[in-house]
């Protein structure tokens, strides 16, 4: 039986030994709460968040859960080994309807460096086991996995299933966790509800949709998450208040509102990042130990809006100085960070394509991406690279395919590298993909690797490398695919750039 399994009976209502322990009651007076499954997230050397909520019928219309407006308190127990018989920090959480009903309950004061195991009871019932870890002091060796853009009617999760078969340290979520549109009667799965979303309500019911996917569920309780957004979370391709249509109607402020409203709700986040109306304190740092520090960035809220009406073309507005991607006051949060040197490798978890990528010999490139906001990439890439860092590692995604490319200091002279960018390709969307797309194109000879199949990234980093596996299955429109390693490469430390593994 898988550890995975096991873990999952012993929700089910095995306990261990001790004074403290959390039993199914016999009065189960209401449906089962714990659908959506629960996570962890945001570790820290001392502690991390727990997080789940309480929703008997995930897919009520009006976003509820199945929730009634009574507030109910959700006990929970953190442990020291997956049977609960040395139980570290109990405690009570009170999940009122004004946040959906969820749950997230910050660590704090426990042991840096080692696994950690938790679990919810409420209304008479069990949640499943979830492992978190702590980050160390020192770090010698961290398995991350990182993945973006799960579009539920394209496939299966799959994906996310390998993901927590790999059993790593963390997994980092780069954006479109959700998609909004309205539903599709062509596709593997059905969206809820059919129309585009837009409100709170429908917010909180295609989350829920989401979180019901078992593979999703397993990744989720297997290792502690750090999430950052792309465009899908609300709506596609907006930029800071600025839509990408006008469909559907009404006040875009109060959508975006809704939407991170929603997203806070969903994930294992910290309350410093819970939103304000329509905006929301995102990018931060994730750090594991001396080993590398996780600069988390949000390269939606803040941008300009796409230059010449957004697209794929040639643009000289997209070169201008005054253009950000990032906004001024993360731009500066950023190099600061950078600067500090806080760890031997540095990532930068983002949305959309750093590294320049023309798409046809006259210059075009798109304007959604890095190359829409080319001073600001400059500036940050000239940033780190006056600064001495040689270990900067960009982590990309949103553009449905894998990619890994030298990031160069002057493109058009293909000078000196300074950098490296990793893209994973989707979890699901763009469907099952091509094996034999794998062009690569003279235009961009920074460019190394290209791969249309669905899947995550695997990196493992020690003080001397970061070993990158590209892990894709064949179908995600078929349940169940294996998943397989189609290129690897390594990063040596102090020595920017792909090498052979």
């Amino acid at each position: 039986m898988s550890p995975l399994s096991r873990r999952t009976l012993i929700a089910a209502g095995l306990v261990g030994a001790g004074a403290t322990v959390l039993t199914a009651t016999s009065a189960q007076a209401v449906a089962y709460p714990f659908t959506l499954g629960v996570a962890s997230g945001e570790p820290a050397a001392d502690g991390f968040v727990i997080w789940t909520r309480l929703a008997p019928n995930p897919l009520a219309a009006n976003g509820l859960g199945g929730m009634s407006s009574a507030s109910v308190a959700v006990e929970w127990q953190v442990a020291e080994d997956d049977r609960f018989t040395t139980i570290t920090r109990t405690g009570t959480f009170t999940a009122v309807q004004a946040a959906a009903h969820s749950v997230h309950v910050e660590l704090s004061g426990l042991q840096p460096g080692r696994e950690y195991f938790y679990r919810f009871r409420a209304q008479g019932h069990i949640s499943p086991v979830g492992r978190a870890l702590t980050t160390p002091t020192t770090g010698s060796s961290l398995t991350m996995l990182f993945a973006s853009c799960s579009h539920y009617e394209a496939g299966y999760f799959t994906a996310y299933r390998r993901m927590a078969e790999e059993h790593p340290h963390l997994i980092l979520h780069l954006g479109d966790y959700i998609y909004e549109g309205a539903a599709s009667s062509t596709q593997v799965r059905r969206h809820a509800p059919t129309v585009e979303i837009d409100d709170l309500a429908d917010y909180r019911v295609r989350h829920a949709q989401y979180k019901t996917d078992p593979d999703l569920q397993a990744a989720h309780a297997i290792a502690p998450w750090a999430v950052v957004w792309d465009d899908h979370e609300v709506e596609n391709n907006y930029a800071n208040l600025v839509r990408n249509d006008s469909s559907p109607a009404g006040d875009f402020r109060a959508r975006r509102a809704a939407a991170y409203k929603a997203y806070w709700e969903h994930m294992p986040l910290r309350s410093a990042q819970a939103p304000v109306a329509e905006n929301m304190q995102l990018y931060r740092r994730v750090r594991w130990g001396n080993l590398a520090t996780f600069h988390l960035l949000d390269t939606r809220q803040y941008r300009d809006d796409q230059a010449c009406g957004d697209g794929t073309k040639v643009c000289p507005e997209a070169d201008s100085p005054t253009r950000t991607l990032t906004g001024a006051a993360q731009e500066a949060w950023l190099l600061d960070g950078l600067r500090q040197k806080l760890g031997t490798w540095d990532f930068l978890g983002q949305q959309v394509f750093f590294a320049q990528k023309l798409a046809s010999a006259d210059g075009a490139k798109s304007m959604d991406s890095w190359d829409g906001y080319t001073a600001n990439r400059d500036r940050l890439q000239r940033g780190w690279d006056a600064a001495g860092l040689r270990n900067t590692v960009v982590l990309t995604g949103d553009v449905h395919r894998s990619w890994a490319s030298n990031l160069m200091l002057d493109y058009d002279a293909q000078d000196r590298i300074v950098g490296t960018e990793l893209v994973t390709t989707s979890v699901t969307s763009g469907g099952d993909g091509n094996a034999a797309d794998t062009g690569t194109s003279p235009l961009n000879p920074h460019v190394k690797f290209h791969k249309n199949l669905r899947g995550y990234v695997r990196t493992v980093t020690t003080p001397a490398q970061v070993s990158v596996d590209f892990r894709c299955v064949d179908k995600v429109t078929v349940r169940d695919y294996p998943v397989k390693t189609v290129q690897s490469y390594a990063i040596e430390a102090g020595n920017p750039g792909l090498q052979a593994p």
